[in-house]
């Protein structure tokens, strides 16, 4: 990401926030128990969400989107550990967590599937998987639009994929999805998910 967009984020984001945004959040996130790993946690919107984890080991590339959530730290209710690091080299053993919870960032990781095969590497069997995503629409129309938009969509906003068949690379990673909920004519998806290896 460059440096202009962490200092816009929260701002642009601000609207979808108060609205069905927290709602999903506070839903995803409150569910996360255990040894809890947050991938691309941006400017920490979640923390303050967290209610049953044990810990959370949050991951975030740009420096200062960390900066930024490194403030949200102090409203949260279960200790957070940040690195910045990328999700497609994650610097932790095999089978160390038992939740992982990415939101609204696999639209810019730029090897999604690199970055599933490392979540399923680091994360136990069994252990849960949630993602709150904006993903490729089903609509032919909408999903056309969102082709033509992404060239540009992509440069406005810091390497973000509208575009991204983010789903699809969900269930050819190996992960198992149990369930799924959609908001706004599908472009954004709730997906509840297992780590299936042995």
């Amino acid at each position: 990401m460059g440096g202009w967009f962490p200092r816009i984020y929260d701002l642009v984001m601000k609207p979808l926030e108060l609205t069905r945004f927290k709602q999903v959040r506070t839903e995803l996130v409150r569910s996360a128990r255990g040894n809890v790993l947050e991938i691309g946690s941006g400017t920490g919107v979640n923390f303050p969400f967290y209610r049953h984890a044990e810990k959370v080991t949050a991951v975030e590339p740009n420096p200062l989107m960390t900066k930024r959530a490194v403030k949200r730290m102090k409203n949260t209710s279960v200790p957070v550990e940040l690195y910045e690091t990328t999700a497609e080299s994650l610097p932790f053993a095999d089978n160390t967590f038992d939740t992982v919870i990415a939101t609204l960032v696999f639209c810019t990781i730029p090897d999604p599937a690199k970055a599933l095969a490392e979540i399923r590497r680091v994360s136990k069997p069994g252990a849960e998987i949630l993602f709150f995503e904006h993903v490729q629409m089903k609509q032919p129309v909408l999903r056309k639009a969102q082709d033509f938009l992404n060239p540009l969509w992509k440069r406005v906003c810091d390497g973000c994929n509208l575009n991204r068949n983010t789903l699809l690379l969900i269930q050819q990673s190996g992960i198992e999805v149990k369930s799924i909920e959609s908001f706004y004519a599908t472009l954004f998806l709730s997906i509840n998910s297992v780590n299936t290896k042995r």
